[in-house]
């Protein structure tokens, strides 16, 4: 589906080419700032959409204002639209002050809604959708060259997305996809309305794109998939999702290697049994519980059973006993009842999971559960959500207390804790993904975002742990994703980096880059 619409901003001044625009006679590249809603995915797509902008000469925008603005939108929580609208209501006032400022959506919630966007907010001048992200620069040059908002949505992939030119968010780690789209029905998710039914790369596709990011310095990688343990279905290999973490294990440099989301229904032992084997694969594991109650799971079409989840649970904890389980719980589907809230209170207890991300239930039109009666009060989903919160807080802090006196490898990242100013800590992921605080001892080296600090834990909380070691305690090991950061902070202030031969640049991503065009 591919429309052009008229836009209001008719008077607007085409720029005379994708990414630059004349400035006192000069072509001056222009700005871009990509705004992010949604899952893991949604911030993978972010990437390519800033690595497709990029390649068409855009640059990043410096502080608040920018040439063109982005919104990867997601459909998923039914405020997802009204913190669209939102912020582009704030932005109205913006663009109409700066005629050559475009603004595009993309995402879920473009796929979804179409032409209602450019209804609601007509001074939008690109919409495109989950299946045509590389098509972002061309829209935004079309717009500008017609002085017409364009609206281009796909009901199938054009191009598989990993194809794409990248910018990667971090160097030290990335995001790696090995599927799109779900073959699933659950009935509160439009996820497979909006990205189509699952299509799979193929390994060697994917790992040729891991060795690139271990090629670039990352030294971490997440593979992701709408439901990342189904992978090789599409190719008819059952197994192929273990294959790949055990071919993971042979690239060398590759030290932390994680994965989201896994369904249930689909978790098999030799997935359980590559994750114990592979000596990087982290001891960690996301998977969606939803609910605890048999009957809800049932009417979410959720092809699984509490004793089925607590089991995987259990067999994972045997092979890896130090790993740590976290988990998406709804609270208030329709027809819940205080019984089944009460089974989801229980497995929650049962599961002792690390970290919990809890949703209150929320409508989406399109989608089965939409239609389906008993549709709870917002008063009773707010209190059993707050009683669940109340419990995993309780058990999260538990868990968490069971770290203390632990040595822990923690990978240090380029964000500290709000409180950092105040405490001088710097932050970090375990190899199990619990956040770590850290003091750097005086006299201590201190590390770079992607080396890799020893330390033992010496306090917890429900949401992190915090280490402040003594000088004997505190081991750090640097590393070439250390190395790599340091090249980057230097490519952006023009200096050379420490080690790097004059000339040298990173890993390509994607499609080769094109050089700025000028007239």
């Amino acid at each position: 589906m591919s429309l052009t619409i008229p836009s209001p901003q008719s008077d607007a001044t085409p720029s005379v080419e994708a990414g630059a625009v004349p400035q006192s006679g000069a072509l001056q590249p222009r700005t871009y700032q990509v705004r992010t809603f949604g899952c893991q995915m949604n911030v993978h797509d972010s990437e390519r959409m800033a690595g497709m902008l990029e390649d068409a000469g855009y640059v990043p925008a410096e502080g608040d204002h920018a040439d063109v603005v982005v919104f990867n939108t997601c459909a998923v929580r039914e405020n997802a639209d009204n913190k669209l609208y939102g912020n582009l209501g704030i932005l109205a006032p913006v663009k109409a002050a700066n005629p050559g400022m475009q603004i595009a959506v993309g995402g879920c919630l473009a796929q979804k809604d179409r032409e209602t966007i450019l209804k609601k907010a007509p001074w939008v001048d690109a919409v495109f959708g989950t299946h045509n992200v590389g098509a972002l620069p061309a829209l935004l040059d079309r717009a500008r060259h017609n002085n017409e908002a364009q609206l281009e949505i796909l009901e199938s992939l054009d191009v598989f997305p990993s194809t794409l030119p990248t910018k990667r968010d971090s160097v030290y780690s990335g995001w790696v996809s090995i599927s799109v789209g779900c073959n699933n029905t659950c009935t509160f998710c439009i996820v497979p309305a909006l990205r189509g039914k699952e299509k799979d790369r193929r390994p060697g596709d994917i790992l040729a794109e891991i060795q690139a990011l271990v090629d670039d310095g990352a030294i971490e990688v997440t593979l992701l998939g709408q439901n990342v343990n189904s992978y090789g279905v599409e190719f008819g290999d059952r197994q192929a999702f273990s294959k790949l973490l055990r071919a993971c294990g042979e690239i060398e440099g590759l030290e932390r290697v994680r994965f989201t989301s896994p369904h249930p229904a689909a978790f098999t032992d030799d997935v359980i049994d590559a994750m114990a084997e592979t000596h990087n694969v982290m001891p960690q594991l996301h998977m969606p519980l939803q609910s605890g109650s048999d009957r809800i799971l049932k009417a979410m079409k959720r092809s699984y059973r509490s004793t089925k989840f607590l089991g995987i649970l259990d067999k994972v904890r045997e092979r890896i006993p130090h790993a740590a389980i976290s988990t998406d719980i709804i609270v208030g589907f329709p027809g819940e009842t205080e019984e089944d809230f009460q089974a989801t209170l229980d497995v929650v207890e049962k599961s002792r999971f690390a970290t919990a991300f809890t949703f209150q239930y929320s409508k989406r039109p399109g989608t089965p559960a939409a239609e389906l009666p008993d549709q709870l009060p917002k008063a009773v989903v707010q209190e059993r959500f707050e009683r669940l919160t109340a419990l995993q807080d309780r058990i999260a802090a538990e868990e968490n207390r069971k770290q203390l006196g632990r040595r822990l490898e923690v990978m240090v990242t380029a964000q500290s804790g709000r409180k950092s100013e105040e405490t001088h800590r710097l932050s970090g992921r375990s190899q199990d993904q619990r956040l770590v605080h850290f003091s750097v001892p005086e006299g201590a080296p201190a590390p770079r975002p992607g080396d890799l600090v020893t330390v033992t834990i010496t306090e917890a909380a429900a949401f992190h742990l915090v280490s402040d070691p003594t000088l004997e305690d505190y081991s750090l090991r640097r590393s070439r994703a250390g190395d790599a950061w340091d090249r980057s902070q230097a490519d952006s202030c023009g200096a050379p980096a420490p080690g790097s031969a004059p000339g040298q640049k990173g890993v390509s991503l994607g499609m080769p880059s094109l050089p700025l065009r000028t007239r």
